[in-house]
């Protein structure tokens, strides 16, 4: 082993190569050997565990070079979602409509009237830009809109509740994700929690008495991330809204998934849309931007104007403020809703409310692609797709998909082998085969795969 690591060349060894000066012409040094160096710790790494022989010169220079190509890569870059989980939070949850690529090139690669007021020739708002289409769509008094939904929350209870008392139902006490949770969103706020009820029946006494001079807000949060089913109890929204108004309290509902379109009539389960929840009299709605709303990353916060103004003043609005390409893309999806048929255009929506018999034709022209190349094994298969995104937690939506066997492969190895690539192909393992479901496949995405399996096979080596 010792012989081993005596024969590791050095640093300033392998830059004397021929090859390394080829490539040094087109690579900053300092990139060049730092790629060095990582390449030497992994064979000393592997000389450890005993998984080499002998020194291969050659091999070392491929790998650096290899290395160097590795590092040029992006590493936030397009994969293909062969999983059916449409909101896929590690794959980047909503996918904008087409219609939001020009104008996002636009905005990012000019200037714009982002804080400009051309009517007035001064400075203007930068939530103007998506506030005036909220209040349209939603019959609201003002929006506003921050970075993300807990941002959203966290500020409305900041603002309205710092000090003081904010009632909610101990049921809807929820994690958000990445260990986000409600109670302690609300504890950076400075408001402070007061539960009520329990986990599994809330009523409206249970609000009534627990409402004190010091309660600031009665709020409620839509489990969109899972349901509690059985011996339960909640009360409406309404009833909570009622309870404020009689005791001069005002209400909010975290919505999270924030739907506007209504579900049931695409065959699905209701979810509350914000248009309802605002009707219903709430006095802050807030919702997520890149959910079911099918926009970017964004916490959407609409309600009565006169909490909303003082939102907008306090210094956490700076802090946590949305971009220009956030809002050119928010104003994009929020004039689709407006305009045209959101259901059609939105990706999300489209593929959420899917036809079986439109999944099922797409899943075997795509088998009969795949069955042309020699060495693949490939069937249509009837798979389970999912919202994702903590949204509907119940309903797992039929779907189609293919599976994948590939001569001189195991599954694991497969499945590795398509996700490593340069597009990667990120796939499920069902019944212990690989399979791609269709519902979350972008057009292209075919020829991704195709190509993919040439390669792992060897047909266009």
């Amino acid at each position: 082993m010792e012989d081993l690591y005596r024969k590791l060349p050095s640093v300033d060894e392998i830059l004397r190569e021929e090859k390394i000066n080829e490539v040094l012409k087109f690579n900053k040094r300092e990139v060049v050997k730092n790629c060095i160096r990582e390449v030497l710790e992994r064979y000393r790494e592997k000389i450890r565990r005993g998984e080499v022989k002998k020194i291969d010169i050659e091999k070392i220079l491929e790998d650096v070079v290899s290395q160097i190509e590795e590092k040029k890569k992006m590493s936030l870059r397009r994969v293909v979602n062969g999983t059916g989980i449409i909101l896929h939070t590690n794959l980047g949850r909503a996918l904008f409509p087409p219609q939001v690529k020009e104008h996002l090139l636009d905005i990012a690669f000019c200037y714009s009237t982002l804080e400009y007021d051309v009517e007035k020739g001064e400075r203007g708002s930068r939530y103007s830009h998506v506030e005036k289409l909220l209040c349209e769509l939603l019959d609201v008094e003002a929006a506003l809109v921050v970075n993300n939904n807990a941002a959203a929350v966290l500020l409305a209870l900041n603002t309205l509740a710092k000090g003081k008392e904010v009632i909610v139902s101990r049921g809807q006490l929820i994690e958000i994700g990445g260990s986000f949770r409600i109670p302690d969103v609300m504890l950076q706020s400075g408001a402070i929690l007061k539960e009520v009820g329990t986990t599994n029946k809330t009523y409206d006494f249970d609000y009534i008495n627990a409402i004190t001079e010091n309660t600031a807000l009665l709020l409620k949060v839509h489990t969109s991330n899972y349901r509690i089913v059985g011996f339960t109890h909640d009360i409406a929204t309404e009833e909570l809204v009622q309870i404020g108004r009689k005791y001069d309290i005002p209400t909010m509902e975290d919505l999270g998934s924030g739907v506007m379109v209504d579900l049931r009539e695409y065959g699905l389960p209701h979810e509350p849309t914000v248009q309802e929840v605002v009707k219903a009299g709430v006095d802050i709605v807030t919702f997520s931007g890149d959910k079911l709303l099918g926009g970017p990353q964004a916490g959407i916060i609409v309600g009565k104007k006169k909490y909303i103004d003082l939102m907008k003043k306090n210094p956490l609005t700076r802090a946590l403020r949305v971009d220009k390409l956030c809002l050119v893309s928010l104003e994009c999806v929020l004039r689709i809703y407006r305009d045209s048929n959101p259901v059609e255009a939105i990706p999300t929506l489209k593929m959420l409310t899917a036809k079986p018999s439109q999944l099922y034709e797409k899943a075997a022209i795509l088998n009969k692609l795949v069955l042309t190349i020699p060495k693949v094994k490939s069937k249509v298969v009837e798979i389970t797709s999912l919202s994702g995104g903590g949204s509907l937690p119940e309903e797992s939506l039929p779907s189609y998909g293919i599976t994948l066997e590939v001569e001189g492969f195991d599954t694991e190895d497969l499945e590795r082998r398509l996700r490593i690539r340069d597009i990667p192909i990120i796939t499920r393992i069902v019944d212990g085969v690989v399979t791609i479901d269709v519902r979350t496949l972008l057009e292209g995405d075919e020829e991704v795969i195709l190509h993919a399996l040439e390669e792992i096979t060897g047909v266009c080596q």
